[in-house]
């Protein structure tokens, strides 16, 4: 299955709710499209699911016959094959129905892998700054219970839209074979309750039905920022007011879960009269065939029977109509903010994946650039006049940088707080798009697979992102081939072996992104990881940042020494001073005041 294309008319953020507007968008088509599964695996559930319906419908047909036959009293054998058939159709909706859940719901639950896949496949090249704008809560609502709820196209929209319309079909059909005037009444009270509770519920539920997805979003939105900001709340005095607005975001999503459950309501109420009334005129144009006698056009009780009674049982097939037309516009509404979880257009501040092209005679264009770097480990990367925007943003967060790193340089990155120092990182690592010149071995980094950058350039960030698990599985998906010895090795190695035992050894947890660590002890956890990935060039942002000066000044010496011992070359990133014994070169970017924006190049130490 191939990635659903969102679509290249805008780059509307994220969090932004679609517009609602009568015309499905692109992007919303392809989302809808990926959600349906294919046709093989969606057919034997809808086959299925015809089946149990006819099944339920036939069983009351004949047993409405068998009952009034049999009240005729006529000799057994005529009977036996009705009580064959009544036998036959219970098992078989029992039967039908169990294979139809389990063909129908695997085939979603196949679909939804997929579309997973497809949208994330389209937000991992827009990482992380793509998504700076980007709430997680509302991020999170939407690549979770959005992309579940899509699950409800083919189980609770397209699949009961199709088998009652074919059992509603075939059983108007067997009505009017017996008399053609009770299959006219049943087909009419279908059309009509069809419509008017499609009517009902669009007046009284529509509107609630598109909200739910947003107001969810919203109130799950609010409680993780809560969660995740308790501490500082409560310190100032701001949690009650945040609490008030946690409660109107539930109000708001109870009242229209309460106003989709009147309509719900409505539809019942609605089928339930029309089902009536279908029997009510099954019996008004039947009773005159039955009192005709045996002439032309006269009915005999056991169908008299059946024409009665089939219209309750095609009823409560066809009560699902209303209710896929709700979930339609539910569905339609998680689409919708699937397809706008991430920009439809890729700013043009966040690189493009290189595309890979190979020709009969081997690799073409980009691709033999790529072919320089493969199988073996570039080292020596080179700057020159490099800048960087973040996208949005009106000018450049970095410009004019040179400088070139090769095995064992330690290169000190300084300059104040907003000169652009992070940036300079984001774009080394191929996060941010770059303008000027970046080299690999000779090889321009934007002809090289992202990968590929990534696997020479690691970066250690001003805040590392910890998972709540424990310290190995901290380590292990830098290299998830590691031992546990070599897990301590490289722990002892950046200095957090006494640590680590104290704790309780590798299975020691951190908390929720690093909560039950310090800065430096994080920093140093970070340094550990790209260690074991063993990049050749090593970005660190800030490293300080978070420690106090003695534990900063021990954590970049061991950065510095440590990466020397492996000829490494690193980028250390820091406002704070470093001993000229431990680098090769500084570089110093100026401030952002105007004129004073380009970096004078590599400085001796």
């Amino acid at each position: 299955m191939s990635e659903p294309t969102f679509g290249a008319a805008s780059g509307t953020p994220a969090a932004t709710a679609p517009a609602r507007t009568g015309r499905l968008s692109t992007a919303t088509r392809a989302i809808l499209r990926l959600a349906q599964p294919r046709a093989r695996w969606f057919v034997p559930g809808l086959a299925a699911g015809v089946a149990s319906l006819l099944c339920a419908v036939a069983l009351l047909a004949t047993s409405a016959w068998l009952i009034t036959r049999a009240a005729e009293q006529p000799p057994i054998l005529y009977l036996s094959m009705a009580v064959v058939g009544v036998r036959a159709f219970a098992l078989g909706r029992s039967a039908f129905r169990y294979l139809d859940r389990l063909t129908s719901h695997d085939a979603a639950f196949r679909q939804l892998s997929l579309l997973r896949v497809g949208v994330f496949s389209r937000i991992v090249p827009l990482a992380p700054a793509g998504l700076a704008d980007t709430g997680r809560g509302e991020l999170l609502t939407r690549l979770v219970r959005d992309v579940d709820a899509l699950q409800d196209l083919p189980l609770r929209v397209v699949q009961p839209l199709a088998t009652a319309g074919i059992v509603a079909a075939l059983s108007v059909a067997g009505v009017w074979s017996v008399l053609p005037a009770a299959g006219l009444t049943l087909l009419l009270g279908l059309v009509v309750a069809g419509v008017l509770g499609a009517l009902g519920s669009g007046v009284l539920a529509a509107r609630a039905e598109r909200e739910l997805a947003p107001l969810r979003g919203n109130l799950i939105g609010q409680v993780l920022e809560v969660v995740e900001n308790l501490d500082v709340l409560t310190a100032f005095g701001a949690l009650p007011g945040r609490l008030n607005a946690l409660r109107q975001a539930d109000e708001l999503l109870r009242r229209a879960t309460l106003r989709r459950s009147l309509g719900v309501g409505v539809q019942g109420a609605l089928l339930s009269l029309f089902a009536g009334g279908a029997t009510v005129a099954a019996l008004a144009v039947g009773i005159p065939a039955l009192a005709a006698g045996g002439a032309a056009g006269s009915l005999a009780g056991p169908a008299f029977a059946v024409i009665v009674l089939v219209p309750m049982a095609v009823f409560e097939v066809f009560g699902t109509v209303p209710a896929a037309l709700g979930a339609w516009r539910e569905v339609r509404s998680s689409a919708e903010r699937v397809a706008t979880a991430v920009p439809t257009v890729i700013p043009a501040e966040i690189p493009v994946e290189v595309p890979v092209e190979v020709s009969s005679g081997g690799a073409t264009g980009a691709t033999s650039a790529i072919g320089a770097t493969r199988g073996q480990r570039a080292r020596v990367v080179e700057l020159t006049d490099l800048g960087a925007r973040w996208p949005g943003a009106e000018t450049p967060a970095v410009t004019g940088v040179t400088l070139r790193l090769a095995p064992g340089d330690r290169v000190h990155l300084a300059g104040p707080s907003g000169a652009g120092k992070t940036s300079l990182a984001q774009a080394l690592v191929r996060f941010l798009d770059y303008t000027g010149s970046y080299t690999l071995d000779g090889v321009e980094a934007r002809l090289l697979p992202q990968s590929e950058v990534r696997a020479v350039v690691g970066l250690c960030e001003q805040r590392p992102w910890l998972f709540d698990d424990s310290i190995r599985q901290n380590l292990l998906f830098a290299r998830d081939t590691a031992t546990d010895e070599e897990l301590l090795a490289v722990i002892d190695r950046v200095g957090l072996a006494e640590w680590a035992a104290e704790r309780g050894g590798l299975d020691a947890r951190v908390g929720e992104r690093g909560a039950l660590v310090s800065g430096g002890q994080a920093q140093r956890i970070a340094l550990a990881r790209a260690l074991l990935a063993d990049f050749p060039v090593l970005v660190v942002d800030e490293p300080t940042a978070n420690v106090d000066e003695e534990q900063g000044d021990r954590l970049v010496r061991d950065i510095l020494v440590t990466a020397a011992e492996d000829g490494r070359a690193v980028l250390l990133i820091s406002h704070t001073p470093v001993p000229d014994e431990l680098i090769t070169a500084r570089v110093t970017l100026p401030g952002r005041a105007p004129g004073l924006r380009r970096a004078g190049g590599v400085l001796p130490a």
